[in-house]
């Protein structure tokens, strides 16, 4: 079985933050989001691993993850030039697959859950395509399947009326006849090929559809407020034992975990905490920050930043900012 994830999105929802930076590179916890994806895979025994870009970003892709080195597995780098949907994604895959077994993620997609039982639906009850699904609280933004029993029945993209809110988490695992239903579909209105057209092509052609529920922590990194939520959760997972804490209480700082600040930060008389990130060569004196993402390259004295992100030209702020008393 082969990986496969999508990076080639252009993240319009994470505006100005994505201008630069694919959404996929994004950090969560100080780590690229498509980092999380690569190890998914890995814990599942996958070493051919297909990542699906922009060529304009094939740089930023090979210093941000390389071609696998540090994970053992091997990278191969598949190119959109026009993100035109989930399924023509897949489809530019298909010299990197080889009609092989392949476990599909969206690469903005961070997931808790095992991926376990979806690879064996495919690889060993030999289901034609397996899905997870969870609940949301906005069905409407997300793909939404239909369920009867142990089988997936219908799947709507995006519906303005749910009718359910079982959503599919960005984690598919297929057989070969994915590629005889991303061939097959059209554009829908919004003029991407749908993955949600695709399933529902199997299903007319009796393909076998399972599914996993999970109700454990998933993200969306879609918006400034998912971005916070999927920070404040792996956080939370990776809190105690954390080494940095001694080295930035000498310097008069307050630390109230869970927290990662980056070795090449430096903070002087600064509040942090809890759910913060904050990358590398930040700079900051006389501030408080909670449940924040601080990106690389940061410089601020006398703030108080709360449910923010922020970087050195952009910020995100979901309450206020405010000047330090």
């Amino acid at each position: 079985m082969k990986g496969l994830i999508l990076g080639a999105g252009n993240g319009t929802r994470l505006h100005p933050f994505t201008r630069v930076t694919p959404k996929v590179l994004l950090p969560v916890a100080n780590k690229p989001i498509v980092h999380y994806c690569i190890e998914k895979l890995v814990q599942l025994g996958i070493d051919e691993i297909g990542i699906v870009i922009q060529p304009v970003h094939k740089i930023q892709f090979m210093k941000q993850v390389g071609e696998g080195s540090r994970w053992g597995v091997r990278i191969r780098y598949v190119y959109q030039h026009h993100p035109q949907g989930i399924a023509d994604a897949v489809k530019r895959a298909g010299d990197f697959i080889r009609n092989e077994a392949f476990l599909l993620l969206l690469g903005d997609n961070m997931l808790e859950d095992s991926l376990e039982r979806l690879r064996d639906s495919v690889l060993h009850e030999r289901r034609d395509a397996a899905l997870l699904l969870g609940e949301v609280t906005n069905p409407q933004d997300y793909g939404i399947a239909q369920i009867e029993g142990d089988r997936i029945v219908g799947l709507e993209e995006k519906p303005s009326n749910p009718r359910t809110n079982l959503a599919v988490l960005g984690a598919y695992a297929f057989g070969p006849r994915a590629f005889d239903a991303v061939r097959a579909i059209a554009p829908s209105a919004r003029g991407e090929y749908e993955i949600t057209d695709a399933l529902n092509w199997l299903l007319r052609e009796s393909a076998s559809i399972s599914y996993r529920i999970t109700t454990m922590e998933h993200s969306d990194v879609g918006r400034p407020d998912r971005w916070l939520n999927a920070n404040r959760w792996v956080l939370r997972q990776a809190a105690g034992g954390n080494g940095m804490y001694e080295r930035l209480t000498s310097s008069g700082n307050v630390i109230n975990g869970p927290v990662i600040v980056d070795d090449e930060a430096e903070l002087e008389n600064c509040v942090i905490g809890p759910y913060v990130a904050i990358g590398p060569y930040v700079r900051l004196r006389d501030c408080v920050v909670t449940d924040s993402i601080v990106l690389a390259g940061v410089g601020v004295m006398n703030k108080i930043i709360r449910h923010a992100i922020v970087s050195p030209r952009h910020s995100h702020y979901l309450n206020r900012m405010e000047d330090s008393q």
